[in-house]
C-alpha cells in the first residue's frame, strides 16, 4: 500500500490520484548522481550508515529557542503511532516517536542509520531478523524503555480491527501474521516476534523481506508499555521517545509539543531540539495562510511555516528577500495515466502514448515547476533505483502528441475507431477540461473517445474497480513511497496478485515477470537497487502507463524561520531539525 497523502499535503497529486539486511554501508555521501547542467538527479542509489551515532551534526546557522508555528488547511487523522500513515502525521510523529531504525536527511537524500536499535541482521535462510536496543533510553516520565515494549508495539500492529489506516505489510510478511489479531484478541503469545535478554529484538518471517530494516523507521514501532496502553485513548497522548513531546491537544483543531526532558541527544543520530516548542493549528484558509506567512508582517507569522503547496497565485511574489522563503525539496511520489493491458493490445498503447496531450493537460490542471517535475520512469528521483535514463518513445510526461502519427500506427495494427474509455470527476472544472482535451486528442488520432462523468463521491470507487466498463485511468494513479526502495512499488504494483489487491498499474498477468520481482525483492538492498532500476526500464518498455509527473514539495516559511530542508521520504519539510533565526 503506498504511503497515504493528505489531500492538502500534496494537492497536485490530488488532481490525478485515484486516491491515495544492510551489506555495503555508504558514508555521508548520499550516493545520487548530478546531471552537471541541470542540476537534476540523474542516478539515485541506497545509502546506509549503520556507524552512526549521535548526537546529530549541528545544523549550520541553528539558533535554540523560541516557538515555531506550524499551520495547514488539513488536519492529521491520528497520532496513535500504531494507527499512523499520512505523510503530515508521520512528520510530526519524527518528533515524538523514535524507532528501531530511521532516516538521517544529508544533502536532500535519506540515509537509513540506526534509532533505537541497530540496522538489523538477518539469518541464512532470511527469515530472522536480529536487532540490537540501544541501552538507557527512556520515555518522557523518566522510565526506561525495554525491549518487551518494542515487541509489544509490533503486536500491537496486528489489532487492525482497531488501528485500522496504519501499514498492514507485517500481515503479509511476518510470521503467522495472517492469523494473529493483536493481543487484544488473540493475547501476548505470538510467534513471529520475541525477546532475548534486555536488548534483543528478534522478527520471524514468514517470506524473505529484505526492506524491513526500511519497514522498521514506521513509527508503529516505536516503544509501548503495555500497561500504559490505553488503546483508542492513546492517540490523545501518546508517550514520547522523541525530542519533543504533548504539552496540549485538541483533535482537529491543534497540538502545542514541548521539549521531552527525558530525551537523550548523545542517543540519537538525526534528530535535534533548537525549539522550545511547535505549536501546530489546522483548518486555516490555504491561500490567505500562505500570504500571511510569505508577507511575515507580524512576529506570530514571521515565525510560522505553512506546509500547504504553493498556491500558484502567489508564484509571482518569489522575489527579492521573499524567494528565500520558499522551501523546496523532492517527494515519494510518481503520477500516471495508466491502460489496462488486458484490455489494450500493446501496438493501442504506444498510439495512445503517441497522441496523449501532455503539455495541455499540465497547464490546465495548474501545474508548475514548483510543484511537479515531468516524469519518464516509474521510479521518482527520491527513491533509490531511479535512473534518468532515455525515455522510451512517447514516455516523457512532456509533447503536446502527434495525433497524425498515433492514426497512422492505429492503422498499421487494424484498429483505427479502437475506444479508449476512462471515468472522470463531472464536477470539477479541472477534471472536466483535462478530460475532454484527452478526448479531443485522442479523436483526433483515430480513436473512439469515450469518457463517463461521474459525481466525485462516486469516483474513487469506479475508478478502483477493475472489472468496470473501462480501460484507462484506472486507480491507484499515483504512488508513494512507503521507503526509499523499489521494494515499495514493484512487488505491489506489478505482479499478478496487485490486480486482486485493487492496487496494480497495468493489469498485468506476467507470472515470469512475478518471479523476476520476487527474486530481486529477495536480494539484499544495495543489490537490489540496480536491479529496481533494469525493471524500472522493462516495465515501461511494456507501456502500463503514461508517466505524467513526479510531485514535488513547495512550501513557505516565515521570515524568521532558519535553514529549512525537506524530507524526501514524506515531501514534508524535515520539522525536527528546524529553528527560528532569532
Amino acid at each position: 500500500m503506498a504511503r497515504r497523502l493528505n489531500v492538502a499535503v500534496a494537492a497536485t497529486a490530488a488532481v490525478a490520484l485515484g486516491l491515495t539486511g544492510c551489506s555495503s554501508p555508504s558514508s555521508n555521501n548520499n550516493g545520487s548522481g548530478n546531471n552537471a547542467d541541470t542540476g537534476k538527479i540523474t542516478k539515485q542509489e541506497n545509502a546506509f550508515d549503520p556507524s552512526a551515532k549521535g548526537p546529530a551534526p549541528e545544523v549550520p546557522g541553528a539558533h535554540k529557542g523560541g516557538t515555531l508555528q506550524v499551520v495547514a488547511q488539513s488536519t492529521p487523522n491520528t497520532f496513535d503511532p500504531t494507527d499512523i500513515y499520512y505523510v503530515d502525521s508521520n512528520e510530526i510523529g519524527k518528533l515524538l516517536f523514535r524507532t528501531p531504525t530511521q532516516f538521517d536527511i544529508r544533502n536532500g537524500k535519506p540515509t537509513l542509520v540506526p534509532d533505537l536499535t541497530d540496522l538489523g541482521t538477518a539469518s541464512s535462510d532470511k527469515l530472522t531478523w536480529t536487532f540490537k536496543m540501544q541501552p538507557g533510553i527512556k520515555y518522557e516520565d523518566g522510565t526506561p524503555i525495554k525491549v518487551e515494549d518494542l515487541a509489544y508495539a509490533v503486536k500491537r500492529s496486528f489489532a487492525h480491527d482497531v488501528y485500522a489506516n496504519g501499514p498492514t505489510y507485517q500481515l503479509t510478511y511476518f510470521k503467522d501474521g495472517d492469523k494473529y489479531k493483536g493481543p487484544y484478541k488473540s493475547g501476548d503469545n505470538y510467534s513471529g516476534v520475541e525477546t532475548k535478554g534486555t536488548d534483543t529484538l528478534i522478527i520471524h518471517l514468514a517470506k524473505p523481506f529484505s526492506d524491513l530494516p526500511f519497514f522498521m523507521t514506521f513509527p508503529m514501532f516505536t516503544p509501548i508499555p503495555k500497561a500504559k496502553d490505553t488503546k483508542q485513548e492513546y492517540k490523545n497522548h501518546p508517550l514520547a521517545t522523541g525530542p519533543y513531546m504533548f504539552k496540549s491537544y485538541v483533535a482537529g483543531t491543534s497540538l502545542n509539543l514541548v521539549k521531552n526532558p527525558n530525551w537523550d541527544a548523545n542517543t540519537d543520530p538525526a534528530r535535534h531540539q533548537y525549539l522550545d516548542g511547535y505549536d501546530f493549528a489546522w483548518g486555516a484558509e490555504s491561500v490567505k495562510a500562505q500570504t500571511a506567512v510569505l508577507n511575515s508582517n507580524n512576529p506570530k507569522d514571521a515565525n510560522t511555516i505553512n506546509y500547504d503547496v504553493l498556491d500558484a497565485t502567489l508564484i509571482p511574489q518569489l522575489n527579492g528577500a521573499k524567494k528565500e522563503q520558499l522551501v523546496q525539496g523532492e517527494s515519494p511520489c510518481t503520477i500516471v495515466v495508466q491502460m489496462d493491458t488486458r484490455k489494450i493490445p500493446l501496438e493501442v498503447r504506444k498510439a495512445i502514448a503517441k497522441a496523449y496531450p501532455s503539455d495541455q493537460i499540465w497547464k490546465a490542471a495548474g501545474l508548475n515547476d514548483y510543484v511537479a517535475e515531468p516524469a519518464s520512469t516509474i521510479l521518482p528521483p527520491s527513491v533509490p533505483g531511479y535512473e534518468k535514463y532515455e525515455p522510451l518513445p512517447d514516455l516523457t510526461g512532456r509533447g503536446t502528441g502527434d495525433p497524425a502519427g498515433a492514426k497512422a500506427m492505429l492503422q498499421a495494427a487494424g484498429k483505427l475507431g479502437f475506444e479508449v474509455s476512462w471515468y472522470y470527476d463531472n464536477t470539477k472544472p479541472i477534471s472536466q477540461q483535462t478530460s475532454q482535451i484527452r478526448a479531443d486528442a485522442l479523436t483526433k488520432a483515430g480513436f473512439k473517445a469515450k469518457p463517463i462523468g461521474v459525481a466525485t463521491a462516486d469516483l474513487r470507487t469506479k475508478t478502483g474497480d477493475y472489472n468496470a466498463p473501462v480501460n484507462l485511468g484506472q486507480s491507484p494513479a499515483g504512488w508513494c513511497s512507503d521507503w526509499p526502495s523499489g521494494g515499495s512499488w514493484f512487488p505491489v504494483l506489478f505482479q499478478s496478485h496487485s490486480v486482486t489487491d485493487g492496487q496494480s498499474w497495468g493489469m498485468l498477468n506476467d507470472p515470469a515477470l512475478d518471479k523476476e520481482i520476487t527474486d530481486v525483492a529477495n536480494l539484499p538492498a544495495d543489490q537490489a537497487t540496480p536491479k529496481w532500476t533494469e525493471l524500472d526500464k522493462k516495465i515501461m518498455g511494456m507501456y502500463v502507463a503514461i508517466p505524467r509527473y513526479y510531485d514535488k514539495m513547495a512550501i513557505l516559511k516565515g521570515s524568521n524561520v532558519g535553514t529549512t530542508a525537506g524530507d524526501p521520504t514524506m515531501g514534508m519539510p524535515l520539522l525536527a531539525s528546524m529553528f527560528l533565526k532569532s
